[in-house]
């Protein structure tokens, strides 16, 4: 569940449901930040895929625009949390992490797109 604060910071990582509902809106961008060979076995549609080994990850997310909403996963949920808390210290702040990664995703039932 997201909470707000006076802080304007919130709880980032939410459940399936809540992803899902997110990433319907057309605003808000899908980040998937697992290896190609992950994401060639099947991504969420609409997923953009920066590598979270890549030499480059830090270099490629904060070119991004910090003005957006992202939604952001990786195959379990750890790498796309470290994603999160790299890109907020560089200013980014409406991000969303996807609480058990596309594993779950899947186990839910939700589509994939296979290359």
């Amino acid at each position: 569940m997201l909470t707000v604060s006076n802080q304007d910071s919130f709880e980032s990582d939410i459940d399936v449901h809540e992803f899902s509902k997110l990433i319907s809106n057309s605003e808000v961008i899908v980040l998937d930040v697992r290896t190609p060979e992950e994401v060639s076995e099947g991504f969420i549609a609409t997923a953009r895929n920066i590598d979270f080994y890549s030499a480059d990850f830090e270099n490629d997310v904060t070119s991004l625009d910090k003005e957006v909403t992202y939604a952001i996963y990786c195959r379990s949920g750890k790498r796309s949390g470290h994603a999160v808390k790299i890109m907020q210290s560089a200013g980014f702040q409406k991000l969303y992490n996807l609480e058990g990664g596309i594993i779950e995703w899947e186990n839910s039932g939700l589509p994939v797109v296979n290359k």
